[in-house]
Parts: C-alpha cells; sequence; structure tokens
C-alpha cells in the first residue's frame, strides 16, 4: 500500500466542506490531519452531528503556516474572494491546491466582471481547470487546480462532444435545475423553506455568473451562450437540458459513447437521465436525442459531487500521482 498523503480542509462549516470530510475520512491514502474553519474552537461532529461517532476531529481556526506543517494538499471549501487569500501563502509555502471557489476558473477580466477586484493575478497563470475528461494531463503536474462550478461541470460535459456538429454562431440553450444545497448553507429569502416549498422559479437569467464559464472553456462567445438556472425544492441534485443547433449526417448516441469511451465517471444513457441515479457519486449521466437540426442533451449531476467535493478529490488524485477514482464514492442514494 502507498505512504499516506497527509490533506487538510478550510471551510468544513458547510455542504462542499462536509462532503470533503466524508470522502476523506475513507480515502485509502489521503490522511485528513487538518480540518478548519474562520473561527475554530470545535469539533467536526459538533458542526456535522452526522459525523458522531465517526470522526470527532478538532476543527482549527485556519492558519496558513499551520496548514503547510501538516499537509501537502489542501482543499479550499471557501467562498470567492475569501480563497485567493489562503491561495498565494500556501503556494509560496509549496503546498499544492484544489479550489472549489470561483477565484481561478476565470481570466482576470472575465471574472472582475462578475465577481471582484483579482488580489492574486500572479497564480491565474499556474493554475488548471479541474476537469477531468478535458485536462487530465494538465492535471497531473498541477499545484493550483481551479474545482468547476456545479452547473459548468454538467453543461460542458453534455455539450463538449458535440460542439464541433454546432451550426457557427447559433444559439446554445441551457435550461438547468439545481437543489437548493447548490446555494450554500447560508439562509437567504430565496433559499427560505416557505419560499422554495412546492415552488419552482428561475434566477439570474441570461446573466448569472456561471454562463461566462461555461462559454469560456467550451471556447464561444459569451453572447452565444444563453443559460438559466431553476431552483427546486430538492436538497441535492442537478439536471441540465440543453439545445444548440447541428449540422451534417451523424449518429448522435454513436458520437457521445465514443467521446466517452474511456471516461469511468460519465455514463450515457438510453432513457432520460434523473437526478437520482447520481446522487452521492461522482457520474454525470447524459442522454442525446436529434430531432431534425435540433440537438437536446441532457445530463445530471450532484451538485455537491461531481460538482463540487468528489470532482474536487478525484483532481488531487490526479495531481498527487493516485488512481483517478481512489477513494470515490460510485454507489448512488438510492431510492
Amino acid at each position: 500500500m502507498s505512504e499516506s498523503i497527509k490533506v487538510g480542509v478550510v471551510g468544513a462549516t458547510g455542504y462542499t466542506g462536509l462532503e470533503l470530510v466524508k470522502i476523506l475520512i475513507n480515502h485509502p491514502i489521503f490522511n485528513l490531519t487538518y480540518i478548519a474553519n474562520s473561527e475554530g474552537g470545535v469539533t467536526i461532529n459538533e458542526l456535522h452531528p452526522s459525523l458522531s461517532g465517526v470522526c470527532e476531529d478538532e476543527v482549527k481556526k485556519a492558519d496558513v503556516n499551520a496548514m503547510a506543517k501538516e499537509c501537502k494538499l489542501v482543499f479550499l471549501a471557501l467562498p470567492h474572494k475569501t480563497a485567493m487569500a489562503y491561495v498565494k501563502p500556501l503556494m509560496e509555502l509549496g503546498v499544492k491546491v484544489v479550489d472549489l471557489s470561483a477565484d481561478y476558473r476565470l481570466t482576470q477580466e472575465v471574472y472582475e466582471e462578475f465577481y471582484v477586484p483579482h488580489t492574486d493575478v500572479e497564480n491565474l497563470k499556474h493554475v488548471v481547470y479541474g476537469l477531468p475528461e478535458m485536462f487530465r494531463e494538465e492535471l497531473k503536474s498541477a499545484s493550483l487546480v481551479a474545482n468547476p462550478g456545479c452547473f459548468p461541470t454538467s453543461s460542458i460535459l453534455g455539450l463538449l462532444p458535440f460542439m464541433s456538429k454546432r451550426q457557427e454562431h447559433t444559439p446554445i440553450i441551457i435550461d438547468a435545475k439545481t437543489g437548493v444545497s447548490g446555494a450554500g448553507k447560508k439562509l437567504s429569502e430565496s433559499t427560505h423553506f416557505v419560499n422554495v416549498n412546492d415552488n419552482l422559479f428561475a434566477y439570474k437569467p441570461l446573466l448569472h455568473r456561471h454562463a461566462p464559464e461555461i462559454a469560456q472553456k467550451l471556447g464561444v462567445a459569451f453572447d452565444d451562450v444563453n443559460f438559466v438556472p431553476h431552483l427546486v425544492p430538492l436538497t441535492r441534485g442537478m439536471l441540465s437540458s440543453m439545445y444548440i443547433q447541428v449540422e451534417g449526417v451523424f449518429d448522435e448516441v454513436e458520437l457521445l459513447k465514443k467521446f466517452y469511451k474511456d471516461e469511468k465517471n460519465v455514463r450515457v444513457c438510453k432513457n432520460p437521465v434523473d437526478m437520482k441515479n447520481v446522487a452521492g457519486t461522482n457520474f454525470c449521466d447524459i442522454y442525446v436525442k436529434r430531432k431534425g437540426n435540433m440537438l437536446f442533451v441532457s445530463s445530471s449531476i450532484d451538485n455537491l459531487m461531481r460538482g463540487a467535493s468528489s470532482q474536487a478529490v478525484v483532481n488531487a488524485n490526479l495531481m498527487m500521482g493516485l488512481g483517478e477514482n481512489s477513494g470515490i464514492p460510485n454507489i448512488a442514494y438510492v431510492p
């Protein structure tokens, strides 16, 4: 058995932090030696009672020097802006980082248009985007990985196989639906139970900040991507329905199968996909159907797993020379 590798999680209070801890405490190689949030002074099972009797480690107040002494790699499950304040000093101390925030996913210009001024522009040159199906070889030598957003993960994986068949300059339409956990743990008016229960609504249509991330990785103009997310009254899950105009004679199912034939974390489905069959896993399920020049692609992921934490651990596995799916859950929460 390989020697254990010490890793840390900063941002253990939130949902993605919890999912990271759950994966890492069962990981065959990674040894979770450092758990932190902004305050400390608590144990992980006090933050997440579901871990009582499983993991009761101390949650420390985040300290870069302490992380560097204890960890070879750190996962940052922090909000945008907060994350980049940790990345710069960690990189200087030789610690590898998987950042689950948006801080390193975009170019400086696009990031500052949709988020805040960037305070670590230098490391934008060194980052690798953490979608293994696109950047597997680059991830193997990466020191800093920008873990993709959940909406971009489901959208890019669904559309990527067909971009060469798309009619140039025609609209890409993405109708996506996510569970409420995607909004994070902090309560807001829109995520309040009374507002979400028995309800369904779009938010930030056409101008959501994940749209430029999708456009950037698909290699198209931002104006070509028409992205509309919806909040549905579910805890976890994501379903993206995508429509593009295509040209030429091709078998869409065979093209999809061929594109992902060597990918263990993408499943091509005969029937329209659903959220339940991927819940708790790193799978992305994809279905495709063509009518004339219109192509319908539907993809489903667990927004907290493939859309965040399990994908982050896959990226860390690649960074540290481990088997890609080492320690990654692959059995769905069904029923």
